[in-house]
């Protein structure tokens, strides 16, 4: 006898393909599981074990041919509604995924987009504040159930924790930039006059314009420059490079960046922020552990 396929319904019950029939759970009790068949102008039934795993007894004969392709269809439904549940993937990103491997010789079976879509939204539930502007009660913990929200009002939401609290109190934070420049590196003028011997006089323009603005230009009288209008130790990444440190030198701004990429969001509403934060927060647990 050919395997047993489980698959589920739009609304999460056990649904089974056999030999090319599709049946839905008509019966439940402690030791098995009835099914029919999905036409219901069909009454085959089968029998199967609790969970679904062997038949106890024959399928009853069908009054209708088998129609395996409308299988890819469910399964095509199942990995939507699955993924609208457990990720933060767009309507479309989704869709487009889950039909690449869509046979087309089941392609007559496809809903319609709009169907897949208004599926999706189904699936996926919005989240938002409540009355009193408070956010949800899961947002309020962390993954590691500490408490993650200081202080909350209808104007001012606090996200933070104790141990955030405790590190940020035993680390001193102050305005970083004037010891945050480095050491002149000496070999940038000379580096710049090797490369600009190496160029055409067509591009004069260009090298002045970069002596001007990064380099300095010579003096008049002996061999220093005057001071150029961004100083080497603003823009000069030489001693980051030799420490295999990241190259931007603003930390908080590097963060930004790949925070908003993962937000995936241009307009995001405050339910969804925080609860990006939250994964953020979890994240930020581990990596304090390995580098404190």
């Amino acid at each position: 006898m050919s395997q047993i396929e489980k698959l589920l319904s739009l609304k999460g019950k056990p649904m089974i393909h056999h030999e090319g029939y599709i049946y839905t759970v008509e019966c439940t009790t402690s030791t098995k599981l009835i099914f029919r068949c999905q036409n219901r102008d069909c009454k085959a039934r089968y029998h199967t074990n609790s969970p679904v795993g062997v038949f106890l007894s024959q399928p009853t004969a069908h009054c209708h041919a088998p129609q395996p392709d409308r299988v890819p269809v469910i399964q095509l439904k199942n990995e939507i509604t699955a993924r609208a549940v457990t990720t933060d993937e767009s309507i479309r990103s989704i869709i487009h995924s889950a039909l690449r491997t869509y046979p087309l010789s089941a392609a007559g079976e496809l809903p319609k987009n709009e169907a897949l879509m208004l599926m999706f939204r189904r699936q996926r539930t919005v989240e938002t504040v409540d009355a009193d502007g408070c956010l949800p009660e899961k947002l309020k913990k962390t993954y590691r159930d500490e408490d993650f929200i200081l202080c909350e009002d209808k104007n001012l939401i606090i996200i933070t924790t104790q141990t955030n609290l405790s590190i940020l109190k035993q680390n001193k934070y102050c305005d970083m930039a004037a010891s945050s420049r480095k050491r002149i590196v000496d070999e940038v003028t000379t580096g710049f006059d090797l490369i600009a011997n190496q160029f055409d006089d067509d591009v004069d323009d260009l090298l002045d314009y970069f002596e001007k603005t990064w380099i300095g230009e010579p003096k008049r009288r002996g061999t220093c420059r005057k001071k150029p209008q961004y100083d080497h130790n603003l823009w000069n990444i030489h001693d980051r490079v030799i420490a295999a440190i990241p190259r931007p030198n603003n930390s908080v701004e590097g963060w930004h960046n790949a925070f908003a990429s993962r937000v995936t969001m241009n307009h995001t509403d405050i339910v969804k922020l925080a609860a990006k934060i939250r994964l953020e927060q979890s994240k930020f647990e581990i990596v304090l552990l390995l580098f404190v």
